[in-house]
């Protein structure tokens, strides 16, 4: 039987490798894109020897706005018909809306919104025609809270993608496609390259362990609850109890709450 394929962006380091590893656990063909074309190939490698699958690379820069189309058209020359998308790839953007450029901000909204939403919207009339689809955007437990100082478009793009994340699951069981699923996955702290990226290991690694958790538990709660059809999932109860206490809790307390604590985590 013909292995179904898994698009994974951002797929060279941290959740994006993980749900690599887990889905060609799971017997799946993969089509890896990031920037760094040398991880994808030894992360490619690794997988096909490990599980016998094929694992296709496509290095590329999603901040690119012609990106999208350049990536699905390559899919479409080499016969490659994508099951399921994982949209992942991201980053933070330190300091205030303030001391930025126009230039990082738009890459950074082409990058954790609009690639993903185009990216979704031309895969998803294939799975339509195939009867079968699979979507996770990941999100994050600050699409939940109030925003803060600093990474200001981070809150915003997060809340964004859950609502899009409903939105397509909702069209999708109105439609009649009952085994196409799209899932927000909203992680917290994860252990992974991104505070180093972004500048804020130092200032993480002083918050509690007990908020932290680990890729491999984050990935399989997402890809279980897209299997399920739920529009979003908090993995873990720290998580999920940080994100209950954001929707019981009234508003000027939230956003008390996460100016007090933003300095541990957003870099001004």
């Amino acid at each position: 039987m013909k292995r179904r394929l898994c698009l994974i962006t951002g797929a060279s380091a941290g959740i994006g490798a993980e749900f690599a590893r887990q889905y060609a656990a799971l017997g799946w063909n993969l089509a890896l894109t990031a920037r760094r074309a040398d991880r994808l190939e030894t992360l490619a490698a690794e997988l096909t020897a490990a599980h016998g699958i094929e694992a296709h690379v496509f290095a590329g820069d999603l901040a690119d706005p012609a990106a999208p189309a350049r990536l699905v058209a390559a899919l479409d020359g080499k016969g490659l018909e994508v099951d399921a998308l994982v949209n992942n790839a991201g980053y933070g953007l330190p300091g205030t809306f303030f001391s930025t450029r126009w230039e990082d901000q738009a890459a950074f909204l082409q990058v954790l919104y609009t690639a993903p939403v185009e990216l979704t919207h031309r895969l998803l009339p294939g799975m339509a025609a195939r009867g079968f689809g699979r979507i996770i955007n990941v999100a994050s437990l600050a699409g939940y809270a109030a925003g803060s100082a600093g990474h200001t478009l981070y809150a915003s793009v997060k809340a964004g993608l859950i609502k899009f994340s409903e939105s397509i699951e909702a069209e999708c069981n109105a439609l009649g496609h009952t085994d196409i699923h799209c899932t927000a996955l909203c992680p917290g702290f994860t252990w992974s390259e991104f505070h180093d990226v972004n500048g804020t290991r130092e200032t993480t690694n002083k918050m509690p362990k007990w908020l932290w958790m680990d890729a491999a538990p984050v990935v399989q709660a997402g890809i279980d609850a897209v299997n399920r059809g739920k529009p979003v999932v908090v993995p873990g109860a720290a998580n999920k109890t940080l994100a209950t206490l954001t929707r019981i809790l009234p508003e000027p307390w939230g956003r008390a709450m996460v100016r007090a604590q933003s300095s541990r985590y957003r870099k001004l």
